[in-house]
């Protein structure tokens, strides 16, 4: 005769395994339905898709917890049984609160993706404040959530209980080796906050010009005109002063340096300027002009101030502009470049005669070489 098999450890394994499927096909059903129900491109939608699997075993993992509770008389083996079930659960919502943070940024900005050669800067804004905010709140989660794994353990439990009990030595060390990182986190929230740099902004920091091109939950990637990458803790960007050419706007001035002689024509030298900014595609219509700014004993100094749309333009047509000045003063005015004056006082000349000596052609060659 056979007898039937009835051992609580065999009842036990198939109530688990029920709980586990029915849990899993309710909690399927469940994302399947809220996917279906949720706009196209929703941020929560988003976050349905891309945190499919941890989402998927938290009813299985609540159900289980659940199924520990109910057992009158738990063998020895549901004691660690469920302590894995809480650290598969608490795993589960920290991935699924990771992904939240991560994806926020992501939803939030795809119709607003910034464009620097048009200058948006109210859509950089809003990208670095969600890119840098959604950082540090991924950060955040996944912190409280290793914490919160720890804290399942008594044994981790008495060991913090005695070091807070302690304070002292341990908790002065903690703190200082704990700084740089809350400071950096302090500082992101700050830059987030109040947007001393935004991604693609043009800055000149330590000496170097180039563009913002991460903000990380730490750092500053900062891509260098000349291709290198110099990174920068966000502390720095609170503690020093730095040049942020497109702050409010990106549009710049450009000034161009150039020394001629005191008998060169300024009104052809404006003409010149304006022509020049006219035929360049860098210029944005806003400024050209010319101006006398300094003068010595050699010669006089004029200012060409030009304008383009960003720092990049700007270069090119300083570049630009000062390359058609010095090539219309040699070709149309060379004799008006700079020169070397001087005087020549003679035995036979009236005493009392302090005016100015005009050299003749010839004594000027003589002198300059």
């Amino acid at each position: 005769m056979i007898r039937p098999i009835s051992s609580p450890f065999a009842f036990r394994r198939f109530a688990i395994l029920a709980v586990v499927l029915a849990t899993g096909l309710l909690n399927a059903g469940l994302l399947y339905s809220l996917r279906g129900a949720l706009r196209r491109r929703s941020f929560a939608r988003s976050v349905v898709r891309r945190a499919h699997r941890p989402l998927l075993a938290i009813l299985p993992l609540v159900g289980l917890m659940t199924y520990w509770d109910a057992l009158p008389d738990a063998p020895a083996w549901v004691g660690p049984a469920d302590k894995l079930t809480v650290l598969l659960f608490i795993l589960a919502l920290t991935l699924t609160g990771v992904t939240a943070a991560r994806d926020l940024g992501t939803s939030y900005l795809r119709a607003t993706e910034p464009g620097a050669e048009q200058g948006d800067h109210r859509a950089r804004r809003i990208h670095t404040q969600a890119q840098l905010l959604a950082r540090i709140v991924a950060f955040l989660v996944a912190v409280i959530g290793v914490a919160a794994a720890l804290m399942t353990f008594p044994g981790v439990r008495q060991i913090g209980a005695s070091m807070l009990a302690s304070a002292g030595v341990a908790g002065i060390v903690i703190g200082f080796a704990a700084r740089p990182v809350l400071s950096n986190l302090l500082a992101g929230v700050q830059i987030a906050l109040t947007q001393p740099i935004r991604l693609r902004d043009s800055v000149v920091v330590e000496g170097e010009w180039g563009w913002i091109e991460e903000i990380r939950a730490t750092y500053v990637v900062v891509r260098i005109w000349d291709r290198r990458r110099l990174l920068l803790p966000l502390q720095w960007f609170i503690d020093h002063p730095f040049e942020n050419w497109t702050r409010t706007s990106s549009n710049l001035i450009g000034v161009v340096s150039l020394w001629v002689d005191y008998r060169m024509p300024m009104q052809p030298l404006r003409e010149e300027v304006s022509r020049l900014c006219e035929a360049s595609d860098y210029w944005d219509g806003d400024l050209a002009i010319l101006q006398v700014v300094d003068s010595t004993e050699r010669g006089v100094r004029v200012r060409a101030l030009v304008t383009a749309a960003d720092g990049p333009r700007t270069w090119e047509l300083r570049c630009l502009v000062r390359e058609g000045l010095i090539d219309y003063v040699q070709r149309e005015h060379p004799g008006y470049l700079p020169r070397v004056r001087a005087e020549l006082s003679g035995a036979d000349e009236p005493a009392g005669d302090d005016g100015p000596k005009v050299l003749p052609r010839d004594a000027h060659s003589a002198l300059t070489g």
